[in-house]
């Protein structure tokens, strides 16, 4: 009949005692494990006298806890037994009150991550009860438990609580009389729990490789503006680029070698743009979709120095976007 120490808690073997200052409690699995004593509550029984236990051990396992942050659930299972004496109208007999148990229970910690935190819980399930070897009697159990926690880190936790549980009377054999007797306890219980790391979280995916817009490049004869059949061939395949993308703009920026004073290679490269449009014009390519620009000598393709013909420098960039 003796109530065991139900614990909830976590292995003791702890690599660090170290105080953590700040906790970072994250949702997830723990396991535990713990001991305790508990004081079995006087009564009276069913064919009169008194049942009278002496103080007890229980040890228990945390089978599965789940840390909500806040809120935990968790299901345990113990076993406990203690001497009790049984003074009956007939005689005065001892034993040893043994019970095996398994509770589901609900917690609730006020300060999760606080370094101390106290917290509430109830629970119930079922208790195997015995005083004569066997267990003879299945009853239903339940509990209130109040304490409070260490939190060594995120995942390594120190407690101590109180409860108080209690059975549905159990009947059992004593001395080969069947005596029925209320089933009550208060059990204080040292433990610990472990919970286990969250999975680490998957990088994420690489950023797509920048995507340069289609361009195309039409080069000309020396102070010239006018398009070869290789440039109208370059700005036909613009044009259909440009239809494949559907809603675009184009940009023809023209350009010239250093050859000649600059404010006339400005004009140059303005005319030579302008070709550039109105070919792509005649593709199909709506004017109001083309931006024209004049860079001169400005943005040399190939660097030299003033005054030189160099044929790269004379062209016309065609961008699509």
């Amino acid at each position: 009949m003796k109530r065991s120490a139900c614990v909830a808690g976590a292995l003791l073997l702890l690599p660090s005692l170290g105080f953590a200052q700040e906790i970072n409690p994250q949702p997830g699995f723990y396991i535990g494990a713990g001991a305790g004593l508990e004081n079995f509550l006087s009564t009276s029984t069913s064919v009169g006298g008194s049942v009278v236990g002496s103080l007890g051990f229980g040890i228990g396992a945390l089978i599965a806890g789940y840390d909500f942050v806040g809120p935990r659930v968790e299901v345990e299972v113990a076993y406990g037994q203690a001497p009790i004496t049984a003074y009956l109208p007939f005689g005065t007999f001892n034993a040893t009150g043994r019970q095996l148990q398994f509770m589901a229970k609900a917690l609730y910690d006020f300060f999760p991550a606080a370094v101390v935190t106290p917290y509430v819980g109830a629970g119930a399930g079922l208790a195997l009860i015995s005083t004569s070897g066997a267990f003879d009697s299945t009853q239903f159990a339940y509990q209130g438990l109040v304490g409070g926690a260490w939190n060594i880190d995120s995942q390594w936790r120190l407690f101590l609580e109180g409860r108080y549980i209690g059975t549905t009377s159990p009947t059992v054999n004593v001395a080969g009389f069947n005596v029925t007797a209320s089933n009550n306890n208060l059990v204080a219980i040292l433990g610990g729990q472990y919970k286990f790391a969250p999975p680490e979280a998957a990088p994420p995916p690489p950023p797509p490789p920048a995507v340069a817009p289609p361009s195309f490049m039409v080069f000309f004869d020396w102070d010239r503006s006018n398009l070869s059949q290789q440039a109208l061939a370059t700005i036909q395949q613009a044009a259909n680029a440009f239809k494949t993308k559907g809603n675009a703009r184009i940009t023809a920026t023209g350009h010239t070698d250093t050859s000649g004073p600059e404010s006339y290679n400005m004009a140059l490269s303005l005319r030579r743009a302008n070709a550039v449009k109105d070919a792509l014009v005649r593709n199909g390519v709506p004017a109001q979709a083309i931006t024209v620009i004049g860079m001169g000598e400005k943005g040399l393709l190939i660097p030299t120095g003033d005054g030189v013909r160099e044929p790269q420098n004379r062209r016309v960039e065609i961008v699509i976007q």
